[in-house]
């Protein structure tokens, strides 16, 4: 596989040094997306995740170190290099203090700048799994998917801990899966283990193993997922669950890298990587006593939050056409597609189940369908509730308005009058919102495949 050209967005209101630079970093050998503003830059963060971004410090309207604070409120480890010609000492000071990458003088030899676009992208990229499988099965062109991502590649390239949190149905295993053939671990085994279905007296064995003997039915020794999973990766998941005598063992299993089956006497070196998932607020389970306050922050040294369907409405026409194609090739039903108005019932819908639950009205869907084509009325008999529809501009509050326009480009890849028509404004109306938030609809017409 070949490694991802890295992308840097550039800022500055000067069209003819803009261009200059752009010139320059594109014959180095990147991907470059130049914009005239920091309001400019925040519609092109939301389309498109780059691994890089250089602004100018004085701007109209939005400054750089501006643009700088609302980049790291949405992404706070995407590196931003600084440049400016009214650069002092101070502030650089503050800058870097604040997280800037670098700050640089105007004038700069283009040498310097090169260094540190290399020093920078090689902290904001990871060393190993910079290939495009080992993420593969996550299905998304959502930002806030693509920053946990890019946090999730650079998490792999350690062997810390990690917790990933979110709400049945999210994918949590799939991230786990993920992280673990971006690691060096990779050609080690990856196991997965649900603690909360797994009754307590049989969860300490699964996890450490048994000497022959040690209980009523163990006739022979046998082996614990800690062992199997040697050099690889174990995953826990629902660890919430987890009974409170088990976590006391764990615990000493992730401090001291041993452990002790039941019915040993000895105890058992590991070379193991965790990575945990819950569903459940672990601080309101320590509050009560019913979680170890040790353990939590053993196993939640990276934390890693996936969001919501609902969060990430754009990857709803994907994630169904890629389930209706894998569906339609095992009912054998190749030409199976989805209305335009069964696919806006699927963005609109609430999705409490989240992705699984998707999957599941996409299959069933599949099944009781006797056209070619999905109607809207077999998707809502699918979710089982009414129609829905998404929220109209003039009820949302004017800090999501970008937000709310960017999922619906993003859902019709920038076709403005079916966008409009979403959105329930004119092609007028609607073209002056996108003007306020330098928003263009070409920006949404970008192949996503480009960035795998």
């Amino acid at each position: 596989m070949t490694q991802q050209t890295p992308s840097i967005l550039l800022v500055d209101d000067d069209r003819g040094l803009l261009h200059l630079i752009s010139m320059r970093l594109t014959a180095a050998g990147y991907r470059v997306t130049a914009v005239e503003s920091a309001e400019a830059a925040l519609a092109s963060l939301a389309v498109q995740r780059p691994h890089l971004v250089i602004t100018d410090l004085r701007m109209q309207g939005m400054d750089g170190l501006g643009l700088f604070d609302a980049i790291h409120r949405q992404a706070p480890s995407l590196p931003v290099v600084i440049l400016t010609a009214h650069g002092t000492i101070p502030d650089a000071v503050a800058a870097t203090r604040r997280g800037v990458f670098s700050f640089l003088t105007k004038p700069f030899e283009p040498k310097v700048l090169l260094e540190t676009i290399a020093d920078a992208l090689r902290l904001s990229t990871a060393p190993v799994g910079d290939r495009a499988h080992w993420r593969e099965e996550i299905i998304t062109r959502a930002a806030t998917m693509e920053a946990l991502l890019g946090q999730a590649q650079r998490v792999a390239a350690s062997d810390a801990s990690v917790c990933i949190f979110g709400a049945s149905g999210t994918g949590k295993e799939l991230l786990a899966r993920a992280i673990h053939r971006a690691s060096r671990r990779a050609d080690a085994p990856f196991i997965a283990v649900n603690c909360g279905a797994i009754p307590e007296g049989l969860l300490e064995s699964e996890l450490f193993g048994h000497k022959k003997g040690a209980f009523t039915g163990a006739v022979q020794d046998r082996r614990g997922l800690f062992q199997a999973c040697e050099g690889g990766t174990l995953f826990l998941d629902e660890v919430g669950d987890m009974p409170p005598a088990l976590q006391v063992k764990l615990l000493r299993a992730l401090e001291d890298r041993v452990v002790r089956p039941v019915g040993a006497n000895d105890a058992i070196a590991v070379n193991v990587r965790i990575i945990s998932a819950t569903h459940r607020k672990l601080e309101e389970r320590i509050a009560t006593g019913e979680f170890r306050e040790d353990l939590y922050y053993r196993l939640n040294v990276v934390k890693l939050e996936l969001p919501a369907l609902a969060h990430r409405r754009e990857d709803v026409p994907l994630l169904a056409g890629h389930f209706l194609a894998r569906l339609a090739e095992r009912y054998g039903r190749p030409r199976l597609g989805i209305s335009p108005e069964a696919m806006e019932q699927l963005v609109s819908a609430a999705w409490p189940g989240n992705v699984r639950q998707l999957l599941n009205v996409i299959e069933r869907a599949v099944a009781l369908t006797t056209t070619e084509m999905i109607s809207a009325s077999l998707v809502r008999q699918a979710l089982d509730v009414g129609a829905g529809s998404l929220t109209p501009l003039d009820e949302a509050r004017r800090a999501f308005e970008r937000e709310y326009l960017v999922r619906i480009l993003k859902i019709t890849g920038g076709n403005v009058t079916q966008a409009a028509r979403l959105a329930g404004r004119n092609r007028t109306e609607f073209y002056r919102l996108l003007e306020r938030h330098a928003l263009e609809p070409g920006m949404f017409k970008v192949k996503v495949a480009a960035e795998s």
